[in-house]
Order: C-alpha cells, then structure tokens, then sequence
C-alpha cells in the first residue's frame, strides 16, 4: 500500500491469458478396431477447469459487475493519489489522515471517494465508505459539497444501481451521510437516485434499510421531499403523517 506524498494535485488519470488445444490425429492401426466417437473428440478438444481456477477471485468472481466500467479509484489509490491509508487495528480498523481533512479540497477527492464505493476488494472498500464519511465531517463541508452535487448524484446512483448487494448498502449509506450535510439542496437531484432505491424494496434483506433511508432523506430534506419521494415511491409514509 502507497501512502500519499502530498496533499494537493494528487490527480492527472487484464491480464488476459489464452491457451491452446493440440490435438492429434488418432492413427488407425487395426483395421478391425473402431474409431473414437464425436464425443470423445469432443472432450478431447474441450479446455478442461483448472483446479486454480476455483481459488482466482479474478476468474471467479460472483459478485462480479462485468456490464460497468471498473471504478478509477483502486488506480489512483494505487499511486498515492489518495491522502490518508489504512490503519490496521486489532479490533476495528482506521484511517490516518497524510494531512488535516479539514485542509484537503473537496473537488475532486469527495467525488473520487464515491467512486470508491464500487470497488468491492480490501482495502479500497473501506478506504471509499470512510474517507467519504469523514471527510464530510468537516466543519465546512456543506459549502464545498453542494457544487458538487450535481457530478456527486450520477457517481452515487451507480453505486445503488450495482448488482453487488454490499456496494448498495455502502451507496445508501453516503447518500445519507450526504443529506445530512447538504439538507434541502439534495431535493433537486433526489428523483435521480430513487428509482434504483425503489428496485430494492422488493428484496427482504434491504427493505428495513431503504425504509430508514427514506426516513431519513425525509428528516434532511424537509417537506419537499415527502413529495419527490412519494412520486416514485408511492407506498412511502411519511415520517410525519
């Protein structure tokens, strides 16, 4: 892992392998004796499964989202474009910061943490979800977050559209750790976000949690969003009926 050498300008921008199958003429010796059948040829000719294969999270990868381009974020981590690394810790881990948040420019280091949020390897996974989290602690984060809206909104949409259901949830969650930074200045772009939210009310293992976002963009956005909500939600209850 690279630590980042600075803080400021930290951003400018598969292996496939083959094989091949020879096959040999089977030369008949004995008149008498009978050729291989289709099938054997078949499997003759047929690449088998090579027992690494089963182990190469690079071949086998269930969770993989093959149909979306990769997320730049593991790259540029790669080359320390990112100011802070990952602390190991016998209990939970941590991020230590190359400088104070408080000093870093939010364009475009917030947008590169949100793109983290589709990777799905350690340590980027966690790199992603709480460098975005932290960094929007901040004492002034509202002023440098809602100019960024509207090239945050598609990044996080991405995120909640992802097959992958562990990189939803790190998706729902920054887009509430986000309304409760900028409130009302979401409104506009909500509608934008709801309609992949919407497709995951029917699967037990989120619904609990959609409800809770959806509470919560409520609470953030005021009684405008009930409305933006309700309009591709319609089963949503608001928090104040």
């Amino acid at each position: 892992m690279q630590e980042a050498k600075r803080c400021g300008g930290f951003f400018d921008k598969r292996m496939s392998s083959g094989f091949q199958i020879k096959s040999k003429t089977a030369i008949q010796k004995n008149k008498t004796s009978s050729s291989p059948s289709s099938s054997s040829l078949d499997l003759a000719i047929k690449p088998q499964p090579r027992p690494s294969d089963k182990l190469n999270p690079k071949t086998i990868d269930p969770f993989g989202d093959h149909s979306k381009a990769p997320s730049a974020f593991s790259a540029i981590y790669s080359k320390g474009g990112i100011p802070c690394r990952l602390v190991h810790g016998s209990v939970k881990h941590k991020l230590q910061w190359e400088c104070l948040p408080e000093t870093l420019p939010f364009d475009p280091l917030l947008i590169t943490l949100a793109e983290g949020l589709r990777e799905t390897k350690h340590p980027y996974t966690f790199v992603s979800k709480e460098g975005f989290k932290e960094l929007l602690l901040v004492e002034d984060a509202t002023e440098k977050a809602i100019p960024l809206l509207p090239r945050l909104i598609p990044v996080l949409k991405a995120a909640l559209a992802h097959s992958n259901g562990e990189v939803f949830e790190r998706g729902l969650n920054a887009l509430i750790q986000l309304s409760a930074i900028v409130g009302p200045a979401l409104n506009d772009q909500l509608k934008h976000l709801l309609t992949s939210i919407s497709k995951r009310l029917m699967d037990k293992n989120f619904k609990e949690q959609i409800t809770v976002a959806l509470q919560k963009l409520e609470q953030y956005g005021g009684k405008e969003s009930v409305g933006i909500i309700k309009s591709k939600i319609p089963t949503y209850c608001s928090i104040s009926s």
